[in-house]
């Protein structure tokens, strides 16, 4: 029985899902861009997505984070971040799902995030301004690119999404979950972490898987 534990353990850990832009397996990157370079020594992403993950308007997925004017680059810098962790990390395996969409077969749902990267996350976009608060989906796409659906007030953040949980679980479709453990816990994953002290994250899968 512990043999079969083990290799389900060991097929959740060191994965990529099965997603639009996600290499078959992970693997060092030596020239992964800006905010991604966290995930270099072990990535799930190439160096081209990584770069594009920082762009304004990125073929990854057309979408403009600037739907109601400009966010803001304090708040624009965890979306990157998200975008980072949601492309290259190798270590979100337990919280991979089957997907529904045409564009990829597998998704990541309810992955527990520290405490402090969605509080930071949601204190520097209180004053950012959307339309919307599920961001997966019922955008209008006539031009290309995702526009508020006819009728959505742009309204702040601290509106659309009251606390920080409301944020971090309710924008990527339940992607993520809030919890109250903390960074260096062992317990929840990092959207942010010093690279120099090793990726937290691999600990906290192997908990959970």
């Amino acid at each position: 029985a512990t043999a079969a534990v083990t290799v389900t353990q060991d097929s959740l850990l060191n994965v990529c899902m099965d997603a639009k832009h996600h290499k078959t397996e992970p693997g060092p990157e030596g020239q992964l861009y800006g905010q991604c370079i966290l995930w270099k020594d072990n990535a799930c992403c190439t160096a081209n997505t990584s770069l594009e993950a920082h762009q304004d308007q990125s073929y990854l997925y057309n979408f403009n984070w600037d739907h109601c004017g400009a966010m803001p680059e304090k708040c624009k810098r965890h979306f990157i971040q998200d975008m980072c962790l949601y492309e290259c990390s190798p270590n979100l395996g337990p919280w991979i799902d089957q997907a529904d969409s045409s564009w990829r077969k597998e998704r990541i749902r309810d992955v527990p995030l520290c405490q402090e990267d969605c509080e930071q996350w949601w204190e520097d976009c209180q004053d950012a301004v959307t339309c919307k608060v599920n961001w997966h989906k019922g955008w209008n796409w006539t031009t290309g690119t995702n526009q508020c659906p006819k009728g959505a007030m742009c309204q702040k953040f601290k509106f659309v999404f009251p606390t920080a949980a409301a944020l971090c679980e309710q924008i990527w479709s339940g992607s993520y979950r809030y919890t109250s453990h903390h960074r260096g816990s062992g317990r929840c994953i990092q959207m942010w972490f010093d690279p120099m002290q090793g990726n937290p994250n691999a600990v906290v899968a192997q908990y959970y898987a």
